[in-house]
């Protein structure tokens, strides 16, 4: 235990190190920035379906699902689904902890903890895909605007009362659109969970940089955290998974609930 806490020590020092390295800082932002312009965040897959994130990214998820296990992740935007098998298959490695210590039989149809995948438009061949992947057990998809009242309604019906929840938002990146993100699905996280809002990045890049999209600098993910968590003392940003990544699509929105 000495050596563990050793190690651990020397990379806190590490890391809260690069909060003060500048240059490090800069690179990284625009290596971020050069990336982006060459598409490199579509290049990855999660178990066999393509994920839209940078690896970074993949592992702070992973890292969070696993410290802080929620019993459900709810993720806005699915894509290609990589994004919901990546956390259907860290909840099911909790469910394996979970009944290798208790002695529990695991239906592999009746999982413990799903993970709920909104998007407006689920294509048919993604579906198809997401559907016969081993984890589709694990999945729930429910088509429609993540801010559509019945959309909502139908997610907060689904979650049984007492479950552990994480939230990722990863739909339309305006300002508007994330906020009522936010306000929905901000009260279903749970105390010691997270809510990640993706493409907050988008306020770091040029004016313009996202050609025909409705989001630029000003109108984006992080306005919206900075907005909604002016009016919410139960969240807190939690700026240390920012210092260590300092490659992420996420900056300043690693958001944490410290209070119920």
């Amino acid at each position: 235990m000495k050596e563990i806490t050793k190690f651990q020590d020397e990379r806190k020092i590490v890391i809260d190190g690069y909060s003060e390295d500048i240059d490090f800082q800069s690179l990284s932002q625009a290596w971020l920035q050069t990336s982006m312009e060459r598409r490199y965040v579509y290049n990855f897959e999660c178990l066999g379906r393509p994920i839209i994130q940078y690896p970074q990214d993949m592992v702070a998820i992973q890292e969070l699902i696993w410290s802080t296990r929620p019993d459900v992740v709810i993720e806005t935007g699915i894509a290609h689904g990589g994004s919901l098998v990546h956390s259907a298959s860290i909840l099911a490695l909790l469910d394996l902890c979970d009944a290798t210590r208790t002695g529990d039989i695991l239906d592999p149809q009746n999982p413990k903890r799903y993970v709920i995948g909104i998007d407006i438009d689920i294509r048919p061949h993604n579906r198809i895909a997401i559907e016969a992947h081993p984890l589709s057990a694990r999945i729930k998809m429910f088509e429609g605007s993540s801010i559509n009242p019945a959309i909502i309604d139908r997610v907060r019906k689904t979650i049984e009362k007492g479950t552990r929840v994480m939230v990722c938002l990863d739909s339309m990146h305006t300002h508007d659109h994330v906020l009522a993100e936010l306000e929905a699905y901000g009260p279903m996280v749970s105390k010691g969970c997270y809510m990640v809002v993706f493409d907050s990045f988008v306020e770091n890049m040029p004016t313009g940089f996202f050609k025909n999209r409705p989001w630029d600098v000003g109108n984006n993910p992080m306005t919206a955290a900075r907005e909604w968590l002016e009016n919410q003392p139960e969240f807190e940003l939690d700026s240390s998974i920012d210092t260590k990544l300092q490659i992420t699509a996420a900056p300043s929105g690693y958001l944490k609930r410290i209070m119920t």
